[in-house]
């Protein structure tokens, strides 16, 4: 059964928990939360101890005073590890949970087993002024429903649209605010090239927010990364083709505990 855990102190961290096993923790991206992984959850729930989190400020976590400075959410990570007893773990990021899993395979190389990059960058230094204005301009002025179009894939599955557009509903906006700029000034350009976790790297083709040449300039980059473009899908690959996206991280996953 599926259940709730909060990991402290302040800001306290609210993960959802399924199943045993090598720990694999799921990361949403910067206008999600933790239930946007359900369907990961049960999946990995069988064989794995499969826990997704509210980022600091999102969900159910708690809000937190002053600025943000993008490498607390590392520390965040080093806190859920702690709580759960695993000296490694098996990182999933979407988006802003894949700059943060990144971010976090940098610099504590030794903890992670491995590492997913779906639909993420490696910083805000890939975009266009132009496309950095509109990023911001539509996330400031949230429009939950807009958003969501935008951010699906031309044939998203039933119930897709309802969770992300709740996800949106559902967030705490000066928190929300503060990731952004955050995002925007912190993140730029990370050495990428340094990454010596066993990476897989998602694509989709319906991606406008970060489209596929993003994801195969990664997977170029990183040693040995692995590149997986999803068909159909829009930003938000799990939401759009869970099926797809599970299997191709469940033999991702597979391999890697066989060694």
């Amino acid at each position: 059964m599926m259940k709730t855990v909060f990991v402290g102190p302040a800001p306290r961290l609210a993960l959802s928990v399924l199943g045993d096993g090598e720990l694999v923790l799921f990361l949403h991206g910067i206008g999600g939360r933790r239930h946007n992984w359900d369907a990961q959850l049960a999946f990995f729930g069988d064989q794995y101890q499969a826990a997704a989190w509210d980022a600091r400020g999102y969900g159910d976590s708690e809000d937190y005073e002053g600025p943000l400075d993008f490498t607390v959410f590392s520390a965040d990570l080093l806190r859920v590890f702690e709580h759960f007893g695993a000296d490694r773990a098996h990182l999933v990021g979407l988006s802003m949970g894949g700059r943060i899993a990144r971010n976090f395979a940098l610099h504590h190389p030794e903890r992670v087993r491995s590492l997913t990059l779906a639909n993420t960058s490696p910083g805000f230094g890939v975009m266009t002024p132009e496309q950095l204005r509109t990023f911001v301009e539509q996330r400031r002025n949230l429009d939950p429903e807009a958003q969501a179009k935008r951010l699906l894939g031309p044939k998203p599955p039933r119930g897709a649209f309802d969770t992300l557009v709740a996800s949106m509903r559902a967030l705490h906006r000066e928190s929300h605010l503060k990731t952004i700029e955050a995002s925007v000034a912190q993140d730029l350009a990370a050495p990428i090239e340094e990454i010596r976790a066993p990476t897989l790297v998602i694509g989709s083709t319906h991606d406008t927010l970060y489209p596929r040449r993003i994801a195969e300039d990664m997977a170029r980059r990183i040693p040995g990364a692995r590149l997986v473009i999803l068909e159909e899908a829009g930003h938000l690959s799990n939401l759009d083709r869970p099926q797809e996206f599970n299997r191709a991280l469940a033999e991702f996953l597979r391999e890697r505990s066989l060694k």
